[in-house]
């Protein structure tokens, strides 16, 4: 008999994860990330990249369709998940999974919600492909690094996406394969994403993996099929991307150690994950500091992945774009200090242009740390070394920042952040009805209900008119 292949071991467990096999830990944590998911939006709803992604949305009319957030009206599928996954990722805001390859998982709930709108599905429904595709992207990015081949993490996010897509849409294993195979063919992403000075494009390129994997499945679903294998062809993804791997049993296959969820960290602070633990270490120091314009030089002690990914370009030492200062270890740590706090209006053009921040951040040098770096990815372990003009000396180490899966929020918090980027908002809407929607998720016959909850987009100008005019109806 052949041996099974990657995309079909994939799709068979996406079409057979049942909501029964899931226990309590791991629904509730599904609910948490979607509610940290919408907070993560919320805070995102007037940004560039989501206001040019919603007009383009707006000229396109489906039937079944699906919803984005601030719209009125529905689109075609993937293209809702195109825009609510620049809401859920402008930010940086979103969850964290740390192994060879980093990512941000609760990325694909744009998939899974414009899906099961489309589709009809409940809460229930949601939780399980929520459960299949954080199963999936996770175990790749513990199977091989494709940021060390020169390849984005968003990679496996179109190939994740594919697979909850299709489970939503009611699609059998072969036509799931299928859905793979097309998601995994077209849609390998550059790390130029996350090189160097920094676009709009850095919140944008898991929302177009999600695109891209919804529209994989809807092409599954009209019998379209796609190059195979895959993932072990003679030219497939294992030869010209990842290298060879063999997957480890997914959650709840014989054999698995419990579900992926579980182990993702949600961040405390809207900055790149791997700052997080330098940042709780700032501020930590900042008391026994006091006025920052004292620091003669601070040495920042890392680990290989935070400096490679936020710590060895120039450009993360004068950052001109909000992408580039987020990713930026040597910035995000100098806020801590300075202000006490890392927040959204840590990043806007008056901070990338303060003279007396840029000045500490320039006072900023960083260290590879083998044994920080052996700690890895287990911890996310930064040690600051502050030297001041008198000559005094601190310290401050940190490992497991809070909201690690090591030192987790607690549900109070995650609603706390949910509520603190509704206030960010100046209209009025229905925020405790949407807590309480995401609360008893598994209740749900509907995600539509949901997104009448949030507040309709305020009017802008537009910064392009567009290929058909400002205002236009596309022809």
């Amino acid at each position: 008999m052949p041996q099974q292949t990657l995309a079909e071991r994939l799709a068979t467990y996406a079409t057979s994860l049942r909501f029964e096999d899931l226990d309590t830990r791991t629904v509730h944590e599904v609910r948490r990330r979607l509610i940290d998911s919408l907070a993560c939006a919320l805070g995102a709803y007037e940004a560039p990249p989501v206001r040019a992604a919603r007009a383009i949305a707006r000229r396109v009319k489906s039937e079944p369709g699906a919803s984005w957030l601030g719209g009125e009206g529905r689109t075609s599928p993937d293209l809702a998940a195109f825009v609510n996954g620049i809401h859920f990722r402008y930010l940086d805001f979103n969850d964290t999974y740390l192994s060879k390859e980093p990512a941000h998982p609760s990325d694909n709930f744009a998939a899974v919600l414009a899906a099961a709108e489309a589709a009809g599905c409940g809460g229930r429904d949601i939780i399980v492909a929520a459960v299949i595709a954080y199963e999936i992207q996770c175990r790749l990015c513990d199977a091989a690094s494709i940021r060390a081949r020169g390849w984005d993490h968003v990679t496996y996010g179109a190939i994740s996406t594919a697979a909850a897509a299709a489970r939503l849409f009611g699609l059998g294993a072969e036509q799931t394969r299928q859905a793979i195979n097309l998601a995994g063919t077209p849609n390998v992403t550059l790390r130029q994403t996350r090189a160097g000075e920094l676009s709009e494009w850095k919140g944008c390129a898991f929302a177009n993996a999600a695109r891209n994997g919804v529209f994989a499945a809807m092409l599954a679903a009209e019998g379209l099929t796609g190059p195979a294998p895959i993932f072990e062809g003679e030219l497939g993804f294992f030869k010209q991307v990842s290298g060879p791997f063999t997957l480890p049993p997914l959650g709840g296959e014989p054999g698995a150690d419990g579900f992926m969820i579980d182990r993702t960290s949600i961040k405390f602070w809207p900055a790149e994950y791997h700052s997080q633990s330098a940042i709780q270490a700032a501020i930590e120091l900042r008391p026994q500091i006091g006025d920052v314009r004292q620091i003669e030089s601070l040495d920042i002690y890392s680990f290989d992945a935070a400096v490679d990914i936020i710590g060895k370009d120039p450009e993360k030492w004068k950052p001109k774009t909000r992408e580039t200062a987020d990713h930026s270890l040597p910035y995000c740590t100098a806020v801590a200090l300075t202000d006490g706090d890392v927040t959204l209006d840590s990043f806007s053009e008056s901070r990338l242009h303060d003279r007396a921040l840029l000045d500490l951040v320039a006072r900023i040098k960083i260290h590879r740390d083998p044994e920080l770096t052996a700690r890895y990815p287990r911890g996310i372990p930064n040690r600051l070394h502050v030297t001041l003009r008198d000559g005094r000396r601190f310290t401050a180490e940190c490992e497991f920042p809070r909201g690690h899966d090591q030192n987790p929020m607690n549900d109070s918090e995650v609603e706390a952040k949910f509520l603190r980027m509704a206030d960010r908002r100046s209209e009025s809407f229905h925020r405790g009805e949407i807590l309480d929607f995401c609360w008893h998720l598994d209740a749900q016959q509907s995600v539509g209900k949901l997104f009448k909850l949030f507040p309709t987009e305020l009017p802008s100008p537009h910064r392009g008119r567009g290929i058909w005019g400002e205002g236009a109806e596309r022809p």
